[in-house]
């Protein structure tokens, strides 16, 4: 691919609870009609949340993965669901490889289905299940920078018609959500912790202040309380990373579940100069 117009950008993704697949709400509905939005991606690398490693990074190399369902307490429809998207153990291990030649410890492994993070905004995106799906893990014990660079080492992808995506969720306190959920509102306004801290999230990105993100935890109000562990902000920084260093920040979709699980989407664009 020669052009920048045939490059597929990165994508951050906040998937929800695991119920956003069959949830009507406004990030459901705006998954939902993303594909319009986005060139038909020869293959899709999701770095996802659950998808969780330490020591090194793992690649989904089985060519037939199956659809974990890793939640409880919801509705039976949603364990009876299924996304049949084939695996490409080839494009796993040459991932691998490059994530190799990087610096990382990485290795392409069998038995790896999809997990939530994984099938749930894709089945909203692409419910056809007609295109290969890779999955990249993620390590909870090493922060931005770690990921950031995982990103780097994918930057290539996106000229070769492959769709990075980091599925995550912007901000992540589970212990609030559930606080929010017992009052049956889904759709509520966010507090001023969470604002304030998307706020700050969102100048950063736009400005491409890749020192400031990567220090987000020390210098981002509410840092802590928005993600008292930080495995879910984690694939952002691979989907910044697989833009490459001059990546275009843009917000595309924003909106809250049970007004603390921000639900904010965004999209990186490569600068021209390196899709080409």
């Amino acid at each position: 691919m020669t052009h920048a117009a045939h490059a597929m950008p990165a994508l951050f993704l906040s998937h929800g609870a695991p119920d956003t697949a069959i949830a009507e709400t406004k990030a459901a509905h705006w998954l939902r009609q993303l594909a319009r939005e986005l060139p038909r991606p020869r293959a899709i690398v999701v770095a996802s949340a659950h998808f969780e490693v330490s020591g090194g990074v793992a690649v989904s190399a089985d060519p037939n993965p199956e659809t974990i369902h890793d939640f409880g307490g919801f509705a039976p429809e949603l364990y009876a669901m299924q996304y049949p998207a084939p695996g490409e153990p080839e494009l796993a291990r040459r991932i691998a490889a490059d994530l190799t030649a990087a610096g990382f410890v990485s290795q392409a492994i069998d038995r790896r289905g999809f997990d939530h993070g994984v099938w749930v905004p894709l089945k909203l995106i692409y419910p056809d299940a007609d295109i290969p799906v890779v999955s990249v893990s993620v390590d909870p014990a090493k922060g931005p920078e770690h990921h950031f660079r995982l990103g780097q080492a994918l930057a290539g992808l996106g000229a070769q018609g492959v769709l990075v995506i980091g599925s995550g969720s912007f901000t992540h306190n589970l212990g609030e959500a559930f606080k929010a959920l017992r009052t049956g509102q889904r759709e509520i306004d966010a507090p001023a912790w969470v604002a304030e801290f998307t706020a700050w999230m969102g100048e950063r990105l736009a400005a491409n202040d890749v020192a400031a993100l990567l220090d987000y935890r020390r210098t981002a109000p509410f840092a802590q309380k928005n993600h008292p562990t930080d495995e879910h902000l984690l694939p952002l920084y691979v989907a910044m990373g697989a833009a490459g260093a001059a990546g275009r920040a843009s917000l595309v979709h924003d909106s809250a579940d049970f007004g603390v699980l921000a639900m904010s989407m965004w999209r990186f664009d490569p600068a021209p100069a390196q899709a080409a």
